[in-house]
C-alpha cells in the first residue's frame, strides 16, 4: 500500500536508514557499511517491552542487520502466511550495498505447537537488479501474486524535485520510471501447492503466468505511479500518480483509482499538495490517506468515504475529514480491522524519533478532539505499523535492535508483535483514559513524552 517504500520521507530526517514509505526514493548517496557486521546491543534508554505491553506482547524482531542494511514497509499475505517488504542486502565484501530498496517476501515461520509467529524463512529478492522499489501489496485472492512499485531499470540520477521537511536533508524523491508492475511468485505457489489452505486453490496454470518469476507492468502512464495496494475484491487499485505539471518547485502527487475489469483510471483525491499512501477501509466504503494539503510539508492524516456508481464501483470521494492537524510529520496510516482507528507514524514536535500512535476515526470531530494513543515507547523510531489481516498482529519499522560497531544508530528492521486482546480491538476503551491533544499529537498518557 505504502510504495516506493512508505516513504519515510523526511522521518527520520537527516541521514536517516529507514525504510522508505509509500512514494519515496533511497538518499542518492548509498551507505557503506561493512559486510557482516559485528553487532553490539544498543542502550536500551526506555523498556519498551513494559511500556507498551498493554497494547503489544510477544515482540519478535524478524529481519536483522546482518542480512540488510536497512528492511522495511511489511504487509501481510492475506492469510498471515506469508510477508513482502523491501530492503537493501548486505553487500559481498569489498562491494557497496545497493543505493535502492529491493523487493523482497519472505514466508513466516511459526512454532508448531503455539502456532505463534518466531521468525522468517529466507528471504526471495523479487524485483529486478538494479531498480528502485516500494510498497508491496499481495493480491487478495491469489496470494502467489504481488503488486509493487517498480523503475524495473536503474533510475535516472537526475530526478527532478522531491519532498522533504523544512531544511533537513532527507530527501524523498518521484522516480520518472516508476510504474506499478505484478510478479507471480514461484516460490508461493509451490508452497500452496505443497501445503494447501482452506481459503486458496491454486489454478492448475499458476505456473504459467506472464509475471510468473518476472515483474511486469499492470499499467503504464508517464511519471512516477506507486504507493499502491487492492481492494478486498482484488479489482480496485488504489495508487498516488505524480501530475503531469509541477506545484511550485516540486512534483504534486495525487490519489488515482485503477479498474482491473474495465482497465479505467479515475481520480479521487487531486487536492493541490502531496496526497498519498492510500488504503481501503476493512469494509472498502473509505479509504485513508497522507496529505500535505496546508503546503507546509507536514503530513496529516485523512480519511474519506467513497461515492459509487450502480455496478458498485468507486467514482470519487465524499465527506474527506482530516484526523490530524498539528505541527507534526503524521506518516503512512492503516486500518485496523475493526475499521474504527488508524495506526500511523508520528514525528514528535522536533521531529527527532517518530512513534507509531492510533486515533480514532471520525468523520465528525474536529482533528483537534480525535481522540490518540500512543502505541510504541522506544529509542529509536517506530513507524510503518500495519496490522495481521485477523487483528492478532501488528508488523512494524523499527530502530531498537542491536547496533552495528561503528554506525550511530541501530538501523531500521522489521518487527512483529501480538495485539493484546482488549486493546485496539475495544476502541471504546482503548482511548477511554486519553484525552485530545489539542496541537500535538501526544495523546498518551499524563506526562507522556518522546
Amino acid at each position: 500500500m505504502r510504495t516506493a517504500l512508505t516513504a519515510l520521507l523526511v522521518l527520520l530526517a537527516a541521514a536517516t536508514t529507514f525504510g522508505q514509505a509509500p512514494g519515496t526514493a533511497p538518499p542518492t548517496t548509498p551507505p557503506s557499511p561493512a559486510p557482516q557486521p559485528a553487532l553490539a546491543a544498543a542502550p536500551e534508554l526506555l523498556d519498551w517491552r513494559t511500556l507498551e505491553a498493554p497494547l503489544l506482547a510477544n515482540h519478535v524482531q524478524l529481519t536483522s542487520r546482518d542480512m540488510f542494511v536497512r528492511a522495511g514497509e511489511q504487509y501481510f499475505s492475506p492469510d498471515s502466511r506469508w510477508m513482502v517488504f523491501q530492503a537493501v542486502p548486505v553487500a559481498a565484501a569489498g562491494t557497496e550495498p545497493d543505493p535502492f530498496y529491493s523487493m523482497y517476501v519472505a514466508k513466516l515461520r511459526r512454532d508448531p505447537a503455539s502456532g505463534r509467529i518466531t521468525g522468517i524463512e529466507t528471504p526471495i529478492r523479487i524485483s529486478p537488479p538494479g531498480s528502485a522499489n516500494t510498497c508491496g501489496w499481495f493480491h487478495p485472492k491469489e496470494p502467489w501474486s504481488v503488486m509493487f512499485g517498480s523503475t524495473l531499470v536503474r533510475p535516472a540520477d537526475d530526478q527532478k524535485g522531491g519532498f522533504r521537511v523544512g531544511t533537513r536533508t532527507y530527501k524523498w524523491l518521484f522516480p520518472e520510471e516508476m510504474d506499478i508492475v505484478t510478479r507471480g511468485v514461484r516460490e508461493i505457489v509451490n508452497d500452496y501447492r505443497e501445503h494447501p489452505s482452506a481459503r486458496f486453490t491454486v489454478p492448475v496454470d499458476a505456473l504459467m503466468r506472464d509475471d510468473l518469476d518476472t515483474a511486469v507492468p499492470l499499467f503504464t502512464r508517464p511519471r512516477y505511479d506507486a504507493e499502491c495496494s487492492y481492494s478486498a475484491s482484488g479489482r480496485f487499485v488504489l495508487y498516488t500518480r505524480v501530475r503531469e505539471e509541477n506545484l511550485a518547485d516540486r512534483p504534486d502527487p495525487d490519489i488515482y483509482l485503477y479498474d482491473t475489469v474495465t482497465d479505467t483510471h479515475r481520480p479521487l483525491v487531486v487536492a493541490e499538495g502531496y496526497d498519498g499512501g492510500p488504503f481501503f477501509s476493512p469494509d472498502g466504503k473509505m479509504i485513508c490517506y497522507r496529505s500535505d494539503r496546508s503546503r507546509n510539508d507536514l503530513l496529516q492524516i485523512y480519511v474519506a468515504q467513497l461515492a459509487f456508481d450502480a455496478s458498485g464501483a468507486p467514482t470519487g470521494i465524499v465527506n474527506e475529514h482530516a484526523l490530524t492537524d498539528n505541527g507534526q510529520v503524521n506518516w503512512a496510516p492503516f486500518w485496523h480491522t475493526s475499521g474504527k482507528l488508524l495506526v500511523y507514524g508520528n514525528s514528535g514536535a522536533d521531529h527527532s524519533n517518530y512513534e507509531v500512535y492510533a486515533v480514532e476515526v471520525s468523520l465528525t470531530k474536529p482533528a483537534k478532539e480525535c481522540r490518540t494513543r500512543r502505541v510504541t515507547f522506544a529509542a529509536g523510531a517506530d513507524v510503518l505499523p500495519a496490522f495481521s489481516p485477523d487483528g492478532k498482529y501488528m508488523l512494524w519499522t523499527s530502530q531498537r535492535g542491536p547496533m552495528v560497531e561503528g554506525e550511530s544508530k541501530p538501523s531500521s528492521q522489521i518487527w512483529l508483535a501480538e495485539c493484546v486482546p482488549g486493546g485496539f480491538d475495544r476502541p471504546e476503551t482503548l482511548f477511554a483514559p486519553f484525552s485530545p491533544s489539542p496541537g500535538a499529537a501526544s495523546g498518551g498518557a499524563p506526562g507522556d513524552s518522546k
